[in-house]
């Protein structure tokens, strides 16, 4: 029998390998004509079936043309990344922002992943901003701070504005707006230009800082790359030797971190906490609250602890900063608009669905890993019922129905009933911007910034349906729900707007100044 496993688990390792090398080979062949308008036609197709706004923001007669088209410029054979640099801006048409698409990378055995790790590129340390006609280094969560501030004029020789140009053409806002393609192409940047480039183990970026211009190459390092050296093992400076009652203490203050560090939603890539609080006067009339997602850890306390402290404080004044905040649960932004109302109210409406069985449908593919769907076979018996009993058809749609789509919800004991202003921008979207939707359509904020990314009138979100285009290998996800809040704007494919609009300058970066927030204080001592 012990023989029996081991040739059975070589044969898996062989299995492996060989499929590793039959997908490498399959995404760097040239595909041929017929095979890629077999792949346009999948995901059309897919889209059709499953996503529900699809014709939301473009008619179908516009959308099947441009997919006529697309497979009509398709006519000698083509890589897998050339057919994605086709196929992207065309997807994209469909102006939903949840919709992703990207090409396929080479696959790695277990060896090679297990070296790769050990590195990581200097590259996806950096962080990106757009502001005005720049594109800055906004952070870099590596070692070198010296970078921060400089505005990116080239990279690999490549003049900033020819990518951002062509990044901007491969995804979508929700509607029309223009704000969330601004911003976006400088969140991701780094995940835009793998897309485009594939992965490099170097690159040279073109900086300009104040009058100098000069050159950072970026490379692969180890991990544990650090300036600080190691003390060598023969020293004569002894080990600390701990007592035991500091090891106690040790250990209960590990504990208290370790805590902190999930209500706050700490991320340790970037060293900085996802939800954040602290108050802005010394008189602590003045609280203010950075939300940077809705998806990073446990959140409960967290608001429960925040809103303790407003009470305690008796503030009249909070600060929602959702700048750069691109969405995550639904649960969690029910359970803080519970805290900023003083109503009874429904969050959001019940979703549309193109099927009964979202959830199922997302889990288990003809295209999906193969123990994905292992997982949603196993599964199915429980799921689907249960699925089955959260939709109903009306009118011909169909509704699934939502924890947070509760009717006559009541605000939480310690709900804040004092003036509340509303940092927003173009990466304000998704989950963000139905929040945002909720507290403009009540009229129980001051927003302070830019149109949001996200649409006014809901968003296509929820569960995401993962595909993979049987000869490309290209990938495809997006959402199968429209999630909407009980409000709606007639102006149709637009943000939340702001009530006073401001946007950040290359001057403000420099001077390290915050203009919308200082607009709210200096607003507040008038």
């Amino acid at each position: 029998m012990r023989y029996k496993c081991l040739i059975f688990l070589l044969f898996l390792v062989i299995a492996s390998c060989v499929s590793i090398k039959s997908y490498n080979r399959q995404i760097t062949k040239l595909h041929t004509v017929e095979e890629l308008h077999q792949d346009v036609d999948h995901v059309y197709a897919k889209l059709k079936k499953l996503h529900p706004r699809l014709y939301q923001f473009i008619t179908e007669e516009d959308l099947d043309r441009k997919f006529d088209s697309l497979k009509g410029t398709i006519d000698a054979p083509m890589a897998s990344t050339d057919f994605y640099k086709k196929l992207a801006p065309v997807v994209s048409e469909v102006r939903q922002g949840h919709i992703s698409i990207s090409p396929p990378f080479p696959r790695f055995t277990k060896k090679e992943r297990k070296l790769r790790r050990k590195d990581k590129f200097e590259f996806y340390d950096v962080a990106f901003e757009k502001v005005d006609d720049a594109f800055l280094i906004r952070d870099n969560y590596g070692l070198d701070s010296t970078l921060v501030g400089a505005e990116v004029l080239a990279v690999n020789k490549e003049p900033i504005d020819d990518l951002v140009s062509n990044y901007q053409h491969v995804f979508s806002s929700d509607g029309y707006n223009t704000t969330f393609k601004d911003r976006f192409v400088a969140l991701r940047f780094s995940g835009f230009y793998l897309r485009d480039k594939g992965r490099l183990d170097s690159l040279e970026l073109k900086l300009r800082h104040k009058d100098s211009i000069f050159t950072k190459m970026l490379r692969t390092i180890p991990k544990d790359s650090s300036n600080v050296k190691k003390m060598p093992k023969d020293s004569t400076v002894k080990e600390l030797v701990l007592t035991k009652q500091e090891k106690k203490d040790e250990k209960r203050l590990d504990k208290i971190r370790r805590k902190d560090n999930s209500k706050y939603g700490f991320d340790k890539s970037k060293n900085q906490c996802t939800r954040n609080f602290r108050f802005l006067e010394q008189d602590s009339t003045i609280a203010y609250m950075k939300i940077r997602g809705f998806s990073n850890g446990p959140y409960s306390n967290f608001y429960e602890e925040s809103f303790q402290k407003i009470a305690s404080a008796k503030a009249n004044t909070l600060v929602l900063d959702l700048r750069d905040n691109t969405g995550g649960r639904l649960d969690e932004i029910a359970l803080l608009y519970a805290y900023l109302t003083d109503k009874e109210h429904q969050f959001i409406r019940k979703g549309e669905s193109k099927t009964r069985i979202p959830f199922h449908k997302g889990l288990i593919s003809r295209r999906s890993p193969f123990l994905l769907n292992v997982l949603g076979v196993i599964v199915a018996p429980v799921t689907i019922p249960l699925e089955y009993t959260r939709t109903r058809k009306k009118n011909g749609v169909l509704y699934y129905k939502f924890k947070t789509s509760k009717e006559n919800k009541k605000p939480k004991e310690l709900h804040f009933d004092g003036a509340l202003y509303v940092l927003i921008n173009g990466n304000s979207f998704s989950a963000s911007s139905i929040l945002s939707t909720a507290l403009k359509g009540s009229g129980r904020a001051t927003f302070v910034g830019e149109e949001t990314g996200g649409h006014y009138n809901g968003t296509v979100a929820g569960i995401s349906k993962f595909i993979q285009l049987p000869n490309s290998k290209v990938t495809v996800s997006f959402g199968m729900l429209h999630i909407q809040s009980p409000f709606e704007n007639q102006e149709i494919g637009y943000g939340i707007k702001p009530d006073v609009r401001i946007v950040p300058n290359k001057e403000n970066r420099a001077e390290n100044e915050d203009p919308e927030l200082e607009w709210v204080l200096k607003n507040l001592k008038q």
